[in-house]
């Protein structure tokens, strides 16, 4: 039985993801803003076979609330095995063109709470000696392009940071995962036009699982989107910038 805590729980990929934590018996912390939905996930989960649930009502924003929480669980379960980010925001692009303010936002929800949050764990499993950091960014942080680059900033950022975090604490036996999922299907995309390229939170969460358990540093998920991202961070910037991404 592991103990795992999830920033972020009522979104649509953590949902999944604590679902198979849950049949597998594990106890689960679940951080998110909204406490209904953050009850209901809790029960849900409890009929699927988690040993215990805690829920906490929080704003990722509000840093300076992480480190009671971060205290709290590790001493009510004695250490914190898993720790999975998955809270964020999709920026208007086009709003946050015209907006300091917008864009000073999404840059904090999606980079500066993360960083908060991974410095805080990364000292709580560095003095227990044990865990895994697994942070969901984006293929978007791979390169920067018109149609979303406040986003692809703030999860660049992150991948960055994460890069960084893991050369730290290898040495620690601690896992760092960076995951980077392509299109997805979720309430935050519901305006999208979907194709072929968009997965299921379901898929997500299964390539999530696979990462963990198999001691990886970074997943592209689904697999395809390495290749695709590689294309476009081969493509020199004299053509890049002509094209309409």
């Amino acid at each position: 039985m592991r103990s795992i805590i999830i920033f972020g729980a009522t979104s649509a990929i953590a949902e999944a993801t604590a679902r198979l934590f849950a049949q597998n018996g594990d106890r689960i912390c679940l951080v998110a803003r909204n406490t209904e939905k953050l009850t209901r996930l809790g029960k849900d989960l409890t009929a699927r076979g988690a040993k215990e649930i805690i829920s906490t009502s929080m704003d990722m924003n509000e840093v300076n609330q992480h480190a009671e929480l971060i205290e709290k669980v590790s001493q009510q379960w004695g250490k914190i095995d898993i720790a999975l980010i998955a809270h964020g925001t999709l920026p208007d692009q086009k709003a946050c063109e015209t907006s300091v303010e917008l864009t000073l936002a999404e840059l904090n929800t999606n980079a500066i709470s993360t960083v908060a949050l991974l410095t805080r764990l990364a000292n709580q499993m560095e003095s227990q000696g044990s865990g895994t950091l697994a942070v969901i960014s984006s293929v978007a942080g791979d390169r920067g392009r018109q149609s979303n680059y406040v986003y692809g900033a703030a999860k660049g950022m992150v991948t960055r940071f994460l890069q960084g975090l893991r050369n730290r604490l290898a040495a620690k036996g601690i896992q760092v995962l960076d995951i980077k999922p392509g299109f997805v299907d979720t309430p935050m995309t519901e305006s999208f036009t979907k194709g072929a390229l968009w997965a299921q939170p379901e898929d997500i969460a299964n390539c999530i699982v696979k990462g963990i358990e198999g001691k990886k540093s970074t997943i592209y998920t689904p697999w395809f989107w390495q290749w695709i991202m590689l294309i476009i961070k081969s493509i020199p910037e004299p053509i890049f910038k002509r094209l309409k991404l």
